[in-house]
């Protein structure tokens, strides 16, 4: 008997219906419990893997605790500071007693480090205060500090402490896109002479848009290939495909270097051939790092390309072909379009690993042919700065984000509707 003649067998019978609801009920929701527990090891991989990282990533961007612990009365004492020319004597009052407090605890150097990240030679500006014992002097405390040093006189001075007051700070953010907040709040530009961040950002997005056209122009037709040839050839064909994912990246990338340095393969075939006189330089430059690059990412292009050709039936050009068009506008007008999402998916996914980039540049690039994951890498290993290196990784954690919205939208309507 099914359910639904069950319930209506009880409702025409005046038997309580009530306990066979509650008991589908119970059934639902253990089978929910069931689903979820089946879920749980995968959502706390993707917990632990993915969304804590990034989270801890995104909240070291703007964390900025450092300045707060180490000198927490000056920073009271700045809250009512007007952001131009030097506080009044409280102010300097107060900074003389978290010196001393951080000379005893030996914390000196925490906040030395993150003020000079904002003014550059502010370590040297509070060591020198240390060592004059200003941090013993008797009032006035104003004047102690400025004959020792007539910068601490300069809003610019005070206005890093302030900015660096905490807990939370725009300074790593804007830092990343080479700007700055000033001692009245306002967001400007950084000085010329410290502005490197923007140029490395469009030097990675040139790198990663030039890779990943390269990559579109020989793989669109390697992979039409594979959707139309013989099985036989197609399977040979995509092992070749697949075979640099076989192979070790440092290996592939050595590789180019022993192939592309002045005595190496290449130069030796042309030097042979005639066509050079002398060796041509193709590696740690440009060119290097577009040929080595292109090669590790060509098979991400060629695979969704080919997924997609492999969806589209070949009766529709046939059927072009039979009503008139050409072979060029058969392509053009019917079986292009229906591509359009694999080359979507294919761009998308070689661009953002292309700008990911970091030890083929490294390699097999000059010092003017870094991206911006050397300096995130730098700023991890090298200096420790690992609120600068957070916000450069936000910075492509965004331009990620708004890169898979586009591709969401080419996707939703690129393909096109026959019949």
């Amino acid at each position: 008997m099914s359910l639904s003649a069950a319930l209506t067998e009880e409702g025409a019978t005046g038997a309580p219906s009530g306990r066979l609801r509650r008991g589908l009920a119970l059934s639902e929701r253990r089978r929910k419990r069931q689903g979820w527990l089946l879920l749980a090891p995968v959502l706390l991989f993707l917990l632990f893997t993915f969304i804590v990282p990034i989270g801890g990533m995104l909240w070291r961007s703007v964390a900025d605790p450092e300045v707060a612990k180490v000198l927490p009365r000056t920073v009271a004492s700045l809250k009512t500071w007007s952001g131009t020319g030097a506080p009044d004597e409280a102010s300097f009052a107060a900074l003389a007693q978290d010196l001393s407090d951080a000379r005893t605890d030996g914390t000196l150097g925490l906040a030395a480090k993150r003020l000079n990240y904002d003014l550059p030679g502010y370590r040297a500006l509070l060591q020198t205060a240390a060592r004059r014992n200003l941090i013993d002097a008797t009032p006035p405390f104003k004047a102690a500090f400025l004959a020792v040093d007539p910068q601490w006189g300069e809003s610019e001075t005070w206005g890093a402490i302030a900015r660096a007051s905490g807990p939370v700070t725009s300074f790593y953010l804007l830092a990343a896109v080479d700007m700055k907040r000033q001692a009245d709040g306002a967001i400007a530009l950084s000085p010329p002479q410290t502005r490197i961040y923007l140029e490395v950002l469009l030097r990675t997005f040139t790198i990663g848009l030039t890779v990943t056209l390269v990559c579109l122009i020989l793989g669109f037709p390697l992979a039409h290939l594979l959707a139309t040839a013989p099985p036989r050839i197609a399977n040979l064909l995509m092992i070749l495909v697949l075979l640099p994912f076989w192979t070790s990246l440092l290996v592939r990338t050595t590789a180019w270097i022993v192939l592309l340095q002045s005595q190496g393969v290449v130069n030796g075939a042309l030097e042979s051939m005639g066509l050079i006189t002398e060796p041509i330089q193709m590696i740690y430059n440009r060119f290097g790092v577009h040929v080595a690059m292109t090669h590790v990412l060509l098979p991400f292009m060629v695979l969704p390309l080919y997924s997609t050709m492999r969806a589209i039936p070949p009766v529709y050009r046939r059927a072009a072909l039979s009503l008139g068009a050409s072979p060029l506008q058969a392509f053009v007008r019917v079986y292009l379009p229906q591509t359009v999402p694999g080359v979507a998916a294919g761009c998308l996914l070689v661009f953002i690993l292309a700008i990911g980039y970091y030890i083929t540049p490294a390699l097999v690039g000059g010092a003017a042919d870094q991206m911006i994951s050397y300096f995130i890498a730098f700023f991890t290993s090298e200096t420790a700065n690992w609120g600068m290196a957070a916000a450069l990784g936000a910075v492509l954690l965004v331009i990620t984000s708004v890169l898979y919205w586009i591709y969401s939208r080419i996707a939703g309507t690129g393909g096109v509707k026959l019949g």
